[in-house]
């Protein structure tokens, strides 16, 4: 287990959750969890963009509905910070398909789809490498102090 506070990843709330008015409360679970908030706004995916993130899945069947979704509308992408940020937002967010998905994750309590999952998070660190900067240049990136960090972690 990592004992640095500073392990970012990146989430990716769909267009799904965007125009289901639930981007407030998607961003709460990250908050309430104790992650910590470095960059967030507001994108409308380019199909480059989209390409780029999911070049993992090219000549799949379903990718090129996947970059037709990812590109459908607006999305929000957020960049988290925390000890084990990568795990815990996984563990936030639920397994990929809702239907396996506990009570209490985004994707067990908010979604029904495959597809249509609500949310995107990076898998590691290498997959936060490489797609904090598709859609984020360092500069967007804000470092503060967590003033909870000592009700949060024990030091």
């Amino acid at each position: 287990m990592s004992t640095e506070l500073n392990e970012r990843t990146f989430i990716l709330i769909k267009p799904d959750g965007v125009q289901r008015g639930i981007v407030g409360r998607i961003v709460s679970c990250f908050e309430q969890k104790g992650l910590r908030i470095v960059g967030l706004k507001m994108v409308r995916i380019s199909d480059e963009q989209a390409r780029r993130q999911y070049a993992c899945h090219e000549g799949k069947p379903f990718h090129e509905s996947l970059v037709a979704f990812m590109t459908s509308g607006p999305a929000v992408a957020i960049i988290l910070e925390g000890r084990e940020a990568v795990a815990i937002a996984r563990k936030v967010m639920g397994e990929t398909n809702p239907l396996e998905s506990s009570p209490g994750t985004i994707r067990g309590d908010f979604a029904v789809d495959f597809k249509h999952n609500l949310v995107h998070g990076s898998d590691s660190q290498d997959s936060y490498e490489y797609e904090m900067p598709i859609y984020f240049s360092p500069e967007e990136l804000h470092d503060y102090e967590l003033a909870l960090k000592s009700w949060l972690y024990h030091f």
